[in-house]
């Protein structure tokens, strides 16, 4: 039968056996004479060995003891360092994480943010999964370090900090026949529209307000996919429903403009989320702040900044 193990004893036996001195060993442990003297004893029933033997006012190491004293150092030095919160240091950082997200930070985004890994922590691996908002109660048992999403607020259970927010805005090629008027009910429903359907819920609320409008809009074409959404709005008369800032964003992309909508729009809120069990893990905060830094960057262009100097977004 194993012997229960105390760290607290090796403690002891460490200083014992470099004082050869009860009372000096319990002036450096800042114990009681008999304290001390009390643990000697455990760790002589523990050992099963006197340890240390008296000659004279000495004590002298027993053989086990001296084979004891040569690894002591480095055992307990080696519980030190469990117990030790090293600094993190990126570019040694030799782990793998899984980002998640919609097509469009994919592949407008996530270039940028793989760039700055291969910079300062470049043994990193990074995988990538398309995120959909079913997903979300499961993330607990999924591999997904980071989401990137848009919801109303943090869900309860996750961690998180605020990418940033905007409205929704309709976009279409900048040769539209609506490019160069204010945009109306009328019109707006009048051309048939392109709808993104991967990402989370970002155009419900317009069908929702139509309806109680009495009226409709003719979905013609539905695609998971920002690029081929872009492409197909830049070579026809189709309109489309997109957060403000994708749609600056891809305006120096693809030949498109877009106008506000006409009627109430909702605000768009956007979250980097992760599970509680990151949340202390330095290398996790590493990660989510590099992450964040880019996404707010993208969220929040050069023209949009010149455009509110001095305003704080989050």
């Amino acid at each position: 039968m194993e012997k229960p193990m105390n760290l607290n004893l090796l403690r002891t036996l460490q200083v014992l056996l470099d004082e050869c001195h009860v009372s000096r060993a319990a002036g450096r442990l800042h114990l009681t004479q008999s304290a001390v003297s009390r643990q000697l004893t455990q760790l002589r029933g523990l050992f099963d060995d006197p340890l240390l033997v008296r000659e004279g006012n000495r004590l002298l190491l027993t053989p086990r003891a001296e084979q004891l004293k040569l690894k002591l150092d480095g055992v307990l030095a080696e519980c030190q360092g469990l117990l030790a919160n090293g600094a993190f240091d990126p570019h040694s950082w030799q782990g793998s994480v899984v980002l998640a997200s919609s097509d469009y930070v994919a592949q407008y985004i996530l270039p940028d943010i793989v760039a700055q890994f291969q910079h300062a922590a470049p043994r990193l691996r990074v995988g990538y999964q398309l995120w959909s908002p079913e997903q979300l109660a499961q993330l607990r048992e999924l591999n997904i370090h980071l989401v990137s999403t848009m919801l109303p607020a943090i869900p309860p259970g996750l961690c998180g900090r605020a990418i940033g927010a905007d409205q929704p805005v309709c976009v279409m090629r900048q040769a539209h026949p609506l490019a160069a008027e204010p945009l109306t009910l009328c019109a707006f429903t009048r051309y048939p529209h392109v709808k993104v359907s991967g990402g989370g819920d970002k155009d419900s609320f317009v069908d929702r307000h139509l309806s109680s409008e009495g009226l409709a809009r003719q979905i013609q074409f539905t695609v998971p996919f920002f690029g081929s959404a872009f492409e197909t709005v830049s070579r026809t008369d189709m309109l489309m429903v997109i957060p403000e800032h994708i749609a600056r964003n891809m305006s120096q992309l693809f030949p498109i403009t877009y106008q506000p909508l006409p009627f109430a729009v909702p605000e768009h809120q956007y979250w980097l989320l992760w599970h509680p069990r990151f949340e202390a893990d330095p290398a996790h905060q590493w990660l989510r702040n590099q992450v964040l830094a880019i996404m707010q960057g993208s969220m929040y262009s050069i023209t949009m900044t010149e455009n509110h100097k001095g305003d704080d977004f989050f």
